[in-house]
């Protein structure tokens, strides 16, 4: 039975053998994976601080060209109210041309009725002084008549 003992030792000392071995294997593949994980972090840290410096020149560019357009866009608002002026001061002139043409075209009514007027009497002086001449004539053909 002591030699039981002794090949039972023999099988535990190969068995944590076995087992130191292969605990051994497993750490050298977690420090293999660890290392590229160490590497893979650098190499991200590299590129965060990259893209970190990219974004603060991008920040840098949009607000340069933030203040550049809102300094545009101050200048056009100035554009933009010298046209409103040339509008209203179109629709001001073109009020007063309505106001002309309107006072024209009433004093226009008012005297035409008074050139109507005129011409009625005009007529009527006419047919008075034709019929005067027609009178005149008659007289004088009359006396004529009787002259002889």
């Amino acid at each position: 039975m002591e030699w039981l003992m002794y090949v039972s030792l023999a099988i535990i000392a190969v068995a944590f053998a076995v087992l130191v071995f292969y605990i051994i294997q497993t750490l050298q593949a977690m420090k293999q994976t660890m290392d590229n994980l160490s590497e893979t972090v650098d190499g991200m840290q590299s590129q965060v601080d990259d893209i970190s410096k990219e974004s603060t020149q991008l920040l840098h560019k949009t607000n340069k060209l933030a203040d550049d357009l809102q300094h545009k866009s101050d200048s056009l608002n100035s554009v933009f109210d010298a046209a409103k002026d040339l509008g209203d001061s179109f629709q001001s002139m073109n009020r007063s041309v309505q106001k002309v043409s309107e006072s024209i075209s009433v004093q226009a009514e008012e005297r035409s009725e008074q050139v109507g007027q005129a011409v009625k009497w005009g007529n009527l002086a006419m047919e008075f002084w034709s019929k005067y001449k027609k009178k005149k004539a008659e007289t004088a053909a009359a006396e004529q008549t009787k002259g002889e």
